[in-house]
């Protein structure tokens, strides 16, 4: 493979941004390329490498844009050269090419901070609507395989979490539903300079009120502490660990969908 293309390939990996992987798998005749040349292509539009060029490439980047509006992983891509559509003497010889196309990218990820009722409760939602979940607690005998099977559980103290286990990038959510107030305190300071799409935190208005007053004076930035999503899920009268779990994850599902999350939060009239 093209150093160039595994170098796009790690860095797109790395930030999480989709892109398409176009191989051809399959030649007859003549044509522009041979089998197991390779391109990458963005949402964007934007590619590296090359499969051919001409009428070719351009049908090819138009399936890779179909994947990613219809959110498909693969699709197959043949086309048949003729004079009439490739100004090329290659056309006139009746060549015809297959291409591969891959859907790559990190799934959305949630980590959650706490694996009590309502963390635990929120990883089950999650795994269900196909996020990679990521559950912290500093006690073992909370976060196992055993308690929440539906997610990878770290059991450590916070600071080797972040040191060792725990990495953010752009898909990355974010729950903090600790033991305490002081730990998510904590949990939300450590996130600091971190990127996530997402930062929830469980409490009351009251608490998290003077938990945002309380992160200024510790330093934390005023972009991170204005963006938390807190009291954390839509205004719903959740109640059972259960029903905060519905609360929280359609308010995830409402970022990554560009709704209007503010407004989806306002308090119910009833």
């Amino acid at each position: 493979m093209d150093l160039t293309i595994i170098e796009s390939l790690k860095k797109s990996l790395e930030t999480g941004e989709k892109c398409v992987l176009c191989t051809i798998i399959d030649e007859e005749g003549s044509t522009p390329r041979s089998v197991g040349s390779k391109m990458l292509i963005w949402e964007n539009g934007s590619i590296v490498g090359t499969i051919g060029g001409g009428v070719l490439e351009y049908h090819v980047i138009q399936e890779a844009l179909r994947l990613f509006r219809e959110d498909k992983t693969t699709a197959l891509y043949s086309e048949e050269f003729t004079a009439t559509e490739v100004d090329d003497p290659k056309a006139a010889c009746g060549g015809k090419t297959t291409v591969f196309l891959e859907l790559i990218g990190r799934k959305k990820e949630l980590i959650i901070f706490g694996a009590g009722h309502v963390g635990k409760a929120i990883a089950r939602v999650a795994s269900f609507l196909n996020y990679s979940v990521t559950l912290w607690d500093e006690r073992e005998e909370f976060a196992n395989p055993n308690n929440v099977p539906w997610a990878q559980t770290i059991a450590c103290p916070l600071d080797e979490a972040f040191e060792r286990y725990l990495s953010f990038h752009k898909l990355t959510h974010v729950v903090v539903v600790t033991r305490g107030h002081s730990l998510d305190t904590e949990v939300v300071r450590k996130l600091d300079g971190k990127t996530a799409c997402y930062i929830g935190v469980i409490g009351s208005k009251r608490k998290i009120a003077v938990m945002k007053e309380n992160l200024l004076k510790m330093g934390v930035s005023k972009e991170l502490v204005d963006r938390l999503y807190a009291p954390i899920g839509l205004p719903i009268k959740a109640e059972t660990p259960e029903e905060i779990a519905i609360s929280v994850m359609a308010e995830i599902i409402a970022v990554d969908n560009g709704a209007n999350v503010k407004g989806l939060r306002q308090p119910l009239d009833v």
